[in-house]
């Protein structure tokens, strides 16, 4: 028997394309959420690279969420660490990213960036790029029991 394929999904279009740098000191999440506030732009997604003096984030980890996994405590990184690759969802103005990162001790992180935690070290490129005409919400999942994006169809 097979498993039953669910998805949601909308279809909308490419509008503008945003190039910006988030200048040293400036945490990532306060930077974008500027950008965007001053371009208007509610609903799209971002990509970025860079450096940061330090970073919280959280992770997945085993618990007794309703789906058997959930975000545990946040994790801090006091040290700066690359920021290897980092994409997020802009949705009704809200920002949700998640990042890869490394330190100079050789390990890799990554998870859900905490915002106001993560201010740029020397630099961070960001590419935001706006959706129009697409379908999507934040909203409660009670299968997920949390806050999730939630792109429809009309």
């Amino acid at each position: 028997m097979s498993k039953e394929v669910r998805v949601a999904y909308s279809e909308g279009r490419i509008g503008r394309i945003v190039l910006a740098r988030i200048l040293p000191g400036t945490d990532l999440c306060e930077g974008i959420t500027k950008i965007i506030q001053e371009k208007g732009i509610q609903n799209g997604w971002v990509s970025m690279i860079g450096s940061l003096e330090k970073t919280s984030y959280y992770y997945l980890e085993k618990n007794d969420a309703k789906l058997g996994a959930g975000y545990g405590a946040a994790n801090n990184r006091t040290f700066p660490v690359e920021l290897c690759n980092a994409m997020g969802l802009i949705c009704e103005g809200g920002l949700h990213i998640h990042a890869s990162m490394c330190g100079d001790d050789g390990v890799f992180y990554g998870g859900h960036i905490i915002a106001g935690e993560s201010p740029s070290l020397a630099t961070i490129e960001v590419i935001i790029v706006e959706v129009v005409g697409g379908n999507f919400i934040r909203a409660y999942d009670p299968e997920a029991d949390g806050n999730h994006f939630a792109p429809y169809e009309n």
